[in-house]
Order: structure tokens, then sequence, then C-alpha cells
């Protein structure tokens, strides 16, 4: 072989291998992901129940119409406009997401502030996963009114996450003290805590895990964070949202009248997630290591459940 070719053959390996080598070296780096021990996420099951797929209600927006209101000659009154529209049914097929989750958390993260310096603060935060299951349910009504279900053939499903850390905690006079805490975006903590619980994962915020649907069979790691929470709260619940589509409406007496918009005044509930959580609360000694999941003996109340209950669905 010529000496010149052999040189430009020597000088194109040595390109490719330099090429190469880095992308070869990260993926021996990076590490595989975690494989928790026994226990350490908590798995609410999908549980697709018929009464969530279908609700009787009136239709008020004909019913409020005094002019649909007539008595036919050749049939009878049930079959007119108006009284159909009385306690009409809606059906809607349901789907509902796989949900795990890791013991709720604290970690201390300088988080920057709209003055451009960082102030060091404790985000309290939990690490979850949902998945698509493709699981769903889908009802029919015979001519005689009879109701049947069926499993349906599920789809990608995008995830809006909505996460309330509220607490239970009463006052000395017996009322309610009120807190809720909205989750917040924290770009700086995300990659600290997917460090600290989901090393080769991918972890999500709450915006990120929106941008996408989530396709049947894949799941997704989240994190919901929380800042400025009081630190004597002792009873509270963390209520997520968005893992299936049931819903409750209720349209207040009243609230429509004939001319006004379709809705108007219309309340909806949607279907909730409750996990509750106690701590002993301690304004000088905050520590994830004291956060309990379940309901302490003799507090069920204050969570609205029964002893010894951690989780329940809820409408809200």
């Amino acid at each position: 072989m010529p000496v010149h070719v052999a040189s430009r053959w020597f000088l194109r390996s040595l390109v490719v291998a330099l090429a190469v080598a880095p992308m070869a070296a990260l993926a021996q780096d990076a590490p595989a992901p975690r494989v928790f021990a026994p226990g350490v996420e908590t798995v609410i099951p999908v549980e697709l129940s018929p009464a969530d797929t279908t609700s009787v209600h009136d239709v008020v927006e004909l019913r409020a119409e005094a002019g649909l209101e007539w008595k036919p000659e050749f049939q009878t009154e049930s079959r007119t406009l108006f009284n159909k529209a009385a306690e009409a049914r809606f059906n809607r097929e349901l789907w509902q997401l796989e949900f795990g989750f890791k013991p709720l958390r604290m970690i201390f993260i300088d988080v920057p502030q709209a003055s451009g310096e960082t102030e060091r603060k404790l985000v309290w935060y939990l690490v979850y996963r949902v998945k698509n299951t493709g699981e769903t349910l889908v009802p029919s009504a015979s001519e005689v009114g009879e109701m049947s279900f069926a499993k349906g053939e599920g789809e990608a499903i995008r995830y809006l996450p909505h996460f309330v850390l509220q607490g239970h905690d009463t006052a000395p006079n017996g009322g309610r003290i009120y807190r809720a805490y909205l989750d917040k975006v924290i770009p700086a903590a995300v990659e600290p805590i997917r460090l600290r619980e989901t090393p080769g994962r991918k972890l999500l915020g709450s915006v990120a895990m929106s941008a996408e649907p989530i396709a049947v069979g894949e799941e997704r790691w989240g994190v919901a964070m929380w800042e400025n929470i009081d630190p004597e709260m002792d009873f509270f619940s963390v209520y997520a949202r968005g893992l299936t589509n049931a819903y409750r409406w209720t349209d207040p007496p009243g609230a429509y009248e004939a001319g006004d918009p379709p809705g108007k005044g219309r309340e909806f509930a949607h279907k909730t997630l409750q996990l509750n959580f106690w701590r002993p609360g301690d304004r000088f000694l905050q520590h994830e290591s004291e956060v309990r999941y379940g309901v302490p003996v003799g507090k069920a109340d204050l969570y609205g459940v029964d002893e010894g209950v951690a989780h329940r669905w809820v409408f809200r």
C-alpha cells in the first residue's frame, strides 16, 4: 500500500476512534436505573369503577326553557324534549394511570430568587411514578336502559399533574387550621433529587411531565415539590389529581336561568387520590425521618377516614 494511502487510512481511523471513544465512555459511566428494595415504592393499582363511567342529571339548559314544556296530542309527554331532558344519562369511557410513590422526603436547595441571589430553602418532595397500563372501561346501554361495561382499547394519555399538600391540624379552640400548598416548579431542585432518588432515570417536574402524552405501556418518573411548609404542621395529606378522568358535576338550584351561557354555575369535582401522612411538628428540627405514611391512632377523624386508612379516592 502506498505511504500516502496508508497515512490517509490511519488518519481516518484515528478520527473515528476519537469520536467513538467518548461516547463509549459515557455509555459505560451512565449508571443503570436503581432497583428499589421491596417496600420502597408504594403502588396504587388501577381500579376502574363502573359507577364512574356514568351519571344522571337534568339538562338544565333545556329544562329552563318554559316554551319546551307542552302536551302532545298523539304521543306521551315523556317523548317531548323537555321531559327527555329530565334525568338524562351521561356516559364516558374511563381511564386511570397506575401510580407509585416513594417516601415523602426533604432536601435543602439553593433556590434562585428574582433578585438574582439564591436563598437556601428546605424543599419537601414526593417522587412518584405513573404508568399508562392501557386499561379502560367503556359503558353502554341497551334499548331498555340496562347498563353493561366492557374493557376498551387504551390510547396515549396526557397526564396533567396537580398536587396539593394540605394540613389537618386543629387550633386550641378546636377549630381547623387551614394550610394548603400547591406543588411548585423548582428547576434547581430536580437534578439533586434525581441523583438522590432515581439515578439512571429521567425525573420530570410537573410542567415537563405534561409536555407529551404517555403511550400505552410507558411509565415516567416525576417529582412534586413544596417549599415554605409550616414546620409545626403534624397531620397532612397529599392530594394528587389528574390520575383519572373520573369526575362528578352538579347544577346548583337557580344557578342557571334561561338565556344564560350553557353550563353557567355548573360545579365539577375531580376524582383525586388522597395520601395521608403525619409527623411530630418541630419548628427547630425538620427531618424526613419523622414523616410517616398513614394515619396515627386516634386521629383518623382529622383526615376524614376510618382508622388505618393510608390512602383513598375522593372527589374534590
